[in-house]
């Protein structure tokens, strides 16, 4: 079971949040929400997440910088990470791996696919991106 598990979702869409927030609350998790990448690093420094719902394009620093920070900190750098994203790059997929991203998620979602994503992440105990 999920426990109490928190998870921050950042996202610019407050649709998009808001429906995450319903969808995993609804499943037993608590959510956070951050609306651009600097409160996103912000949040997570803050909450202390058990996982991080992450999208690519937003203002104030992109998902990818966003994990990369997230990455370069003690505080943040083994909180999981899930990149839900409506970005057509092709190489986004790559590059999200390549930063350690745990699951790549493509907007629209199906809700199924995201949760069972979520409880996977937080079943890992441990990650450690390849070198």
């Amino acid at each position: 079971m999920a426990g109490k598990k928190k998870i921050l979702i950042v996202d610019d869409e407050r649709d998009i949040v808001r429906a995450l927030t319903i969808r995993l609350q609804a499943n037993g998790y608590r959510t956070v929400a951050a609306y651009d990448g600097v409160q996103g690093i912000f949040m997570a420094h803050k909450e202390r997440p058990h996982l991080i719902i992450l999208d690519i394009r937003m203002p104030a620093g992109d998902g990818f910088s966003v994990a990369e920070k997230l990455k370069e900190s003690k505080r943040t750098k083994a909180i999981p990470i899930i990149f839900v994203t409506g970005s057509p790059e092709r190489d986004s997929e790559e590059k999200a791996r390549g930063l350690g991203v745990r699951y790549f998620i493509k907007k629209p979602y199906d809700p199924e696919e995201l949760l069972d994503a979520v409880q996977r992440a937080l079943e890992t105990k441990s990650f450690h991106p390849p070198t």
